[in-house]
């Protein structure tokens, strides 16, 4: 499956300055803010995403439509350490998953999940990392 969408809730929001957050905005559309289900925690100075059915767990971020899908998504793979190369497992994957516009309008999009044990890591409540 693949998808040219992008759903980051972290590092690579616009709210947050970094290379990659700039690469990001220069290189796609913002379509706006969106959501998914799961849980949100803080892992050092950055958060990670872990799925949840629970329908209550939902995790803010921004949906992006990437304009060089397969170039940028490799830049993005190995911004997060799960490219070609790393060690397994990864801290995080990529995966599709399903995301909601504000509007309410879905979206099937690429994000990375945390891969790592969560037992000794802080929820993000809100489910909001730069409201942290």
């Amino acid at each position: 499956m693949t998808s040219d969408r992008l759903f980051v809730y972290g590092t690579l929001m616009r709210g947050y300055v970094h290379p990659m957050a700039r690469l990001l905005s220069a290189n796609a559309d913002f379509l706006g803010p969106a959501s998914c289900r799961g849980r949100l925690y803080m892992v050092r100075h950055y958060p990670g995403l872990v799925p949840c059915d629970d329908a209550g767990e939902i995790v803010h971020g921004e949906l992006y439509r990437l304009r060089q899908a397969e170039a940028l998504l490799r830049e993005f793979d190995m911004y997060e350490a799960c490219g070609e190369g790393f060690p397994e497992p990864t801290q995080y994957v990529r995966q599709m998953f399903s995301v909601r516009l504000a509007d309410g309008a879905a979206s099937e999009a690429w994000t990375y999940v945390y891969n790592w044990p969560v037992a000794d890591l802080k929820p993000i409540a809100s489910g909001r990392f730069l409201a942290k």
